[in-house]
């Protein structure tokens, strides 16, 4: 099974930094390259415990959409979300939170499973992890850049 872990050092109060990690707002801002979308369930806001979202982008050459629910939340500690509906065979993204002196860190554990057998495996392989983490590490570089700025005020206030 592929799993990505990525650490990111945000020089913000934890807090803030929890809080622009569940905005759909900020998500579609660093995925705007894809003109990505929430269409359905959570659109816009933070999303909460329980709550779906469902969202459509063009990845690899084709529009897709991807639904995921958050599973698992510990206010400003850790959150899951979980593909229900989506091209993998299973998606789990796994958020945590650790107040530092000057800070916090994020950490990402992103899982994931292809289908079409050993296509699939090559796939993964060859692009996909790589393709993935490049969207991670985005992500995550504007959580960063709106958290350390006065930008975090346009999204939670």
């Amino acid at each position: 099974m592929p799993s990505i872990h990525l650490t990111t050092v945000i020089h913000a109060p934890l807090q803030r930094v929890f809080d622009l990690s569940r905005s759909i707002t900020l998500h579609k801002r660093s995925m705007s390259h894809l003109k990505e979308e929430a269409i359905r369930g959570r659109t816009n806001g933070l999303i909460e415990y329980d709550e779906t979202v469902t969202w459509r982008a063009r990845h690899l050459g084709k529009n897709r959409e991807l639904t995921t629910r958050i599973t698992a939340m510990n206010k400003h500690g850790h959150f899951t979300d979980e593909m229900e509906k989506g091209d993998f065979t299973h998606m789990k993204h796994d958020h945590f939170f650790k107040e530092i002196g000057n800070g916090t860190v994020m950490i990402d554990v992103f899982e994931f499973g292809v289908p079409y057998g050993v296509f699939g495996k090559w796939l993964e392989k060859l692009y996909l992890r790589k393709y993935m983490s490049r969207l991670l590490e985005l992500r995550n570089q504007i959580i960063k850049e709106y958290a350390e700025s006065e930008k975090w005020r346009v999204i939670l206030d």
